[in-house]
């Protein structure tokens, strides 16, 4: 059986895949208690900000959206589709339209975190009580003196 992937995007304003991107969203935070945002936050920043999202068969299997300046505000793969390779997509969409991306991720996701490590972002600093949770976060980075899409292209090749 074929799978048809299909990348829309939402840009800074748009928010036709909003709801999409919102349910994934939440069905990730119950499953594993991470992506804590409340609705009037991640609908704001979302419409903010412009959303790369891969649809497979009509179904949101993962998205990213990112602030103007490289920083992701949210990234997101359903739990039956990661290893895939669409969380590294979704950051290479990403690294092609900027220099340097960055994110926040709790101390304590270690999926996430690993995730990050493994496509070569390194943690420059650790902020206490960063969540509105008190949760603590790692700032990471991907990307300096322009190496970033080599980075990324060197690892989306292996």
């Amino acid at each position: 059986m074929s799978v048809n992937v299909e990348l829309r995007v939402d840009k800074p304003g748009q928010s036709t895949y909003g709801e999409d991107a919102w349910a994934l969203k939440e069905r990730i935070h119950e499953q594993e208690d991470v992506l804590k945002q409340r609705r009037g936050f991640f609908m704001d920043a979302y419409r903010r900000s412009k959303t790369h999202l891969f649809y497979e068969d009509e179904r949101l299997v993962g998205f990213v959206s990112t602030r103007r300046d490289g920083y992701i505000l949210f990234l997101a793969v359903a739990p039956e589709v990661r290893g895939e390779g669409y969380g590294e997509r979704l950051v290479a969409t990403v690294a092609d339209e900027h220099r340097t991306v960055t994110c926040h991720a709790r101390t304590t996701n270690t999926a996430a975190l690993n995730f990050y490590e493994h496509i070569g972002f390194e943690i420059t600093r650790r902020i206490d009580n960063y969540y509105e949770d008190g949760g603590n976060a790692y700032y990471l980075r991907l990307g300096e003196d322009g190496g970033l899409r080599e980075k990324l292209s060197d690892f989306v090749r292996r």
